[in-house]
């Protein structure tokens, strides 16, 4: 039997769009197969929160050779009244830094 320690938790503070726009900023060039195994997501899923998060202005996808290219969106602002007037940049700046010991 698992104990309470290694079992899975039941939620989490941030959501999949998050952690697929965080996984981006870290690297622009990334793979979506790359961005899936890093969020524990299926890769149609990573496509599909692309999808929105590109439809909705957070981030534009270029062309760069075979692969796709990402940018985020300068100024884009969080679309929930209760982090109105934040930008998303603030939350990507802090989590996309190496905080790993050998980032230190």
């Amino acid at each position: 039997m698992a104990s309470s320690s290694e079992s899975r938790p039941s939620w989490t503070f941030l959501t999949n769009h998050a952690r697929v726009l965080v996984a981006i900023s870290r690297d622009p060039g990334v793979r979506l197969r790359d961005v899936a195994v890093t969020c524990g997501l299926t890769e149609r899923t990573v496509q599909a929160i692309v999808a929105d998060l590109e439809a909705d202005g957070y981030l534009s996808r270029s062309r760069d050779g075979r692969r796709n290219r990402y940018e985020i969106a300068e100024g884009a602002m969080f679309r929930h009244p209760a982090e109105a007037g934040h930008e998303v940049a603030g939350l990507l700046a802090l989590l996309a830094e190496d905080v790993s010991p050998a980032g230190r």
